[in-house]
């Protein structure tokens, strides 16, 4: 099978990683998906591969093979970090734009977390384009669609209020700026938060005097 001729051919590319690459074709050659899943999940975050074009490779060659048997909301995470991999932002809005037709070609009830999750960043990806019309658009489709769902998991809200943050910031409204990274903060965790993000804040909320009014209005 092409997948797993593609991790043999990257395991001895890399016999370093031939554990890592050991693990994921066992799982898949025995179809256990959701550990699979985990194992991904793990090998993604690497800080070897935050670089480069590996996870592109690994996206088109290997997950593509399953990629609607595991998580949909999972597989939508995997995809978003792929696409930061692309050197154009074209390319990239494009092959989000594929994973989210696939995921609505699956017809799964819970589809609009996974969608208005890759739709996010592709928002993301206009706002760099310097489309901050576009980028609204996405935002305010985003914010419909938030309202129409319940049980809704934290990274979506996180991903719609990050995106909102930084339309604002562009925008320079520093008040719906810093109410979008305050509710951003109630969905997301601080280790995952970048240091330069957290100076902003830090910035903001000991020297801002106008948070007690923020606050109310975010309450």
């Amino acid at each position: 099978m092409a997948a797993l001729q593609y991790l043999e051919s990257v395991c001895n590319a890399h016999p370093e990683l031939s554990d890592w690459y050991t693990t994921l074709s066992d799982l898949y050659q025995r179809k256990l998906w959701h550990q699979l899943t985990l194992k991904l999940d793990q090998f993604v975050s690497l800080p070897l591969f935050q670089a480069g074009d590996t996870l592109i490779q690994l996206y088109d060659n290997f997950i593509t093979d399953f990629e609607t048997k595991i998580n949909l909301l999972k597989l939508a995470h995997f995809a978003v970090i792929v696409s930061r991999q692309y050197p154009e932002k074209e390319a990239a809005i494009g092959y989000l734009e594929g994973v989210a037709e696939k995921l609505r070609n699956t017809k799964e009830t819970r589809i609009k977390e996974p969608i208005l999750f890759i739709k996010m960043q592709i928002a993301l990806f206009k706002l760099e384009q310097g489309d901050q019309k576009e980028c609204q658009k996405l935002l305010d489709e985003g914010k419909t669609t938030l309202d129409s769902m319940t049980d809704i998991d934290p990274s979506v809200y996180a991903s719609y209020y990050w995106v909102s943050s930084q339309y604002h910031k562009s925008r320079q409204d520093f008040a719906e700026f810093y109410k979008s990274s305050l509710l951003y903060l109630a969905y997301t965790s601080v280790e995952s938060l970048s240091e330069s993000f957290k100076l902003v804040l830090c910035h903001f909320l000991f020297c801002q005097p106008t948070l007690p009014h923020l606050l109310v209005c975010i309450t």
